[in-house]
């Protein structure tokens, strides 16, 4: 598993959060959604779908898992602070991908030390 971490675009967690951050993003084309959750869900999908990548790309950097799980916690709570619960779709969409984002965050964080360590980036 080592091994995986070390090597860019090897990493399942930063491909997993590339693709939650584009499904956020794109869910504005086929969930009934406002504006404010529309440029929410978009900005916050493209932000999380970017720092997918930069990990992908450079799996030392461990800040970059820190960024995701805070990335996913605010699209965890943008339905409520933005005000689009009513938006059932646009809602649970954002409610699990925050969740996942999360997740895979805190997932890859043990990858992210031990290719930050092999790489020699104390």
């Amino acid at each position: 598993m080592a091994h995986t971490s070390t090597r860019p675009w090897t990493r399942p967690h930063d491909w997993a959060e590339t693709v939650l951050g584009v499904v956020l993003a794109l869910s504005p084309l086929w969930f009934d959604t406002g504006t404010a959750a529309t440029w929410t869900m978009v900005v916050l999908g493209a932000l999380i779908a970017l720092d997918g990548l930069v990990s992908l790309a450079r799996p030392g950097l461990v800040y970059g898992e820190g960024v995701q799980i805070v990335l996913g916690a605010l699209a965890f709570i943008s339905p409520w602070v933005m005000g689009y619960t009513e938006f059932t779709g646009a809602a649970w969409t954002s409610w699990i991908v925050g969740a996942l984002a999360i997740v895979a965050g805190a997932a890859a964080l043990p990858m992210a030390g031990a290719a930050h360590r092999a790489a020699g980036q104390h």
